[in-house]
């Protein structure tokens, strides 16, 4: 399903605040508690949630992420602010990875006006929407292509990024735990963003309020390994002090 609005919003709410109750939804989202119970019926059948008595909480999968075309309007609002943000801090005339992610696209759409860079990425739509800037250089790295996202994957990705060192890594990520592991749902992807944090000077993190104390099946790193956060909103208990100790700044995208 493609989610209406009104839907987008009552997912954003059970995110931010992992269950909900009906009655919460309702008075959150201005309905009849009617129209909640049937947004919540359809959601739930397309598993984007799950139901209990009285309410709704987010399903609990470690090991498969929520499919793509509904990712790209889950927190649009919030990815475009943080896209703003990120293309605000990035320099012209350096170099870049950019990951997979719907998060990152949205920065990709944020960096045209820049000119002089030099974008590495497994990303084919990063790398359709930046090839459109005829200042900047892309560079698609090899790998095997998944179809539901058009990431590029596998062996032949890590050893093509084992070539490089660049100035920023900018990276998504699908879930941040409360002991400050990145985690992710693909072991092929993991090894991918593994290779590309490896390989750059400073590793930006960019990651909407719904990822903390999201859970994922594969470790990819922790926020020790990150030199900036950029989030829509403050980011919530334990964080603020796991990223104070990982010395990490944290840009909040007004």
């Amino acid at each position: 399903m493609n989610p209406n609005p009104r839907q987008i919003k009552l997912l954003q709410q059970v995110h931010k605040h992992a269950s909900c109750t009906v009655d919460e939804l309702a008075l959150c989202l201005e309905v009849t508690v009617q129209t909640v119970r049937r947004d919540v019926q359809r959601l739930s059948e397309a598993g984007l949630l799950a139901r209990f008595h009285g309410g709704v909480r987010l399903p609990n999968s470690t090991i498969e992420n929520i499919a793509y075309h509904q990712r790209e309007n889950l927190h649009a609002e919030g990815k475009q602010r943080i896209a703003y943000a990120v293309a605000e801090a990035v320099p012209n005339d350096c170099s870049l990875f950019i990951n997979i992610g719907t998060t990152t696209e949205a920065i990709a759409k944020a960096l045209m006006q820049h000119t002089g860079l030099r974008i590495i990425t497994n990303n084919i739509n990063v790398a359709a929407i930046l090839s459109r800037n005829q200042h900047c250089e892309v560079i698609v790295t090899g790998g095997v292509v998944r179809p539901r996202d058009y990431g590029i994957v596998g062996e032949a990705t890590v050893d093509f990024i084992r070539q490089f060192k660049v100035d920023i890594a900018l990276i998504g990520i699908s879930g941040i735990e409360p002991d400050g592991s990145l985690r992710d749902f693909d072991y092929r992807e993991v090894k991918v963003s593994q290779a590309i944090i490896a390989h750059a000077r400073e590793v930006w993190l960019a990651a909407d309020a719904s990822k903390f104390n999201r859970q994922a099946m594969v470790r990819v790193a922790h926020l020790t390994d990150v030199h900036r956060l950029f989030t829509d909103s403050a980011p919530p208990e334990p964080f603020p002090d796991l990223l104070t100790q990982a010395q990490v700044r944290c840009d909040v995208a007004g």
